[in-house]
């Protein structure tokens, strides 16, 4: 699969663009636990032109992140192109790789976003929506792509014409969340849409598949049953990186992986803390691991004091000696659970 002229490879898995979440740590390590591509957080269109130090550092990315897209969202169509043309120079604005296509964000559901016509507000006005994505390709060099849901609610699933008007206005691949917004994360994501759009005859770009993609037989049923190029995982990654190494491996061989052993999750959760102090300092380093470290342990039993000490240390060397103690006392343990914050 080709975004442009960026290679993915056969079947792709890619990381989600997840707020919080999906920062240079976490990028680099799902792409070293076998993700074929990740992105940014979500950057505000309005922060970059104002020049807001926050907007510009999240689009700073490393080399080993490659392939990597910068995501953008906003809902006012000159900000919008002036925020695409700086992620198009991302490298020398915010230093680092750079990125390797620009993403718009036409998905996010969350009040704050979508409630003032962003995200997946965009959806209550595709005629905006298009018109951004032409003057954004338009504007830029490098590929463009846009991640949305299905429609607003359940009487505007617009999806299949929207994709075909989106495709026409240049983009070079389209991501599926299989909800409609109003949805939120509840219920099941409805794939038969997106199979829909992937096998409209009149669709010639890549089409990625996301929504409760949280096992590898589900990921591969989204290939074998969909029809789509790749797939994108989100939430189910959120304390489980390895989730694409599972992933992978039973795409290629159809066998499962055993579960991974407590001392493997303790090596993991040890390599994005690192990669969390080296890239932001010793005191957001620790503050931004929180929300990932309990994740990678979820399921384990007398946990709770322990998982207490890792949420609430603000000692890097200190939360780093309970990871060793926690490879100490549950050891080889495996967790058939999976680890995920969200509980999927």
């Amino acid at each position: 699969m080709k975004i442009g002229t960026v290679d993915l490879g056969p079947r792709p898995v890619v990381l989600a663009p997840m707020e919080d979440v999906t920062d240079a740590s976490f990028r680099i390590l799902c792409r070293e636990c076998g993700a074929d591509a990740v992105y940014t957080e979500f950057v505000s269109s309005d922060g970059l032109v104002r020049d807001a130090a926050k907007a510009i550092a999240k689009m700073r990315t490393l080399p080993e992140e490659a392939p990597v897209g910068i995501q953008i969202y906003g809902n006012i169509p000159e900000a919008m192109v002036d925020a695409a043309k700086m992620a198009d120079h991302a490298a020398e604005i915010a230093g680092g790789h750079g990125c390797d296509f620009i993403d718009i964000n036409f998905g996010c559901p969350v009040s704050k976003i979508a409630g003032r016509g962003a995200g997946s507000g965009m959806m209550r006005d595709p005629d905006k929506m298009v018109a951004i994505t032409k003057a954004v390709v338009e504007a830029v060099g490098k590929p463009v792509t846009v991640k949305t849901r299905l429609g607003w609610d359940d009487n505007s699933k617009i999806i299949v014409e929207l994709a075909e008007r989106l495709q026409d206005a240049g983009i070079q691949a389209l991501t599926i969340h299989g909800r409609t917004r109003c949805q939120m994360y509840k219920g099941e994501a409805d794939w038969t849409l997106i199979g829909a759009v992937k096998n409209n005859p009149r669709m010639k770009i890549p089409i990625i598949g996301n929504g409760d993609i949280n096992s590898p037989e589900k990921a591969l049923e989204a290939f074998n049953k969909y029809g789509v190029d790749g797939i994108m995982v989100g939430r189910a990654s959120f304390g489980h990186p390895w989730i694409f190494t599972e992933i992978k491996h039973y795409l290629a061989t159809g066998e499962l992986l055993p579960p991974l052993p407590v001392r493997d999750r303790v090596a993991l959760a040890k390599r994005q803390m690192q990669l969390s102090l080296d890239l932001k300092g010793p005191v957001t380093g620790v503050f931004e691991m929180r929300r990932h470290l309990s994740c990678y342990f979820k399921g384990l039993p007398d946990f709770r004091e322990t998982r207490i000490r890792l949420v609430t240390e603000q000692d890097a060397a200190k939360v780093l000696e309970t990871l060793d103690y926690i490879a100490q006392r549950w050891g080889d343990e495996p967790l058939k659970e999976q680890a995920s914050v969200y509980g999927l």
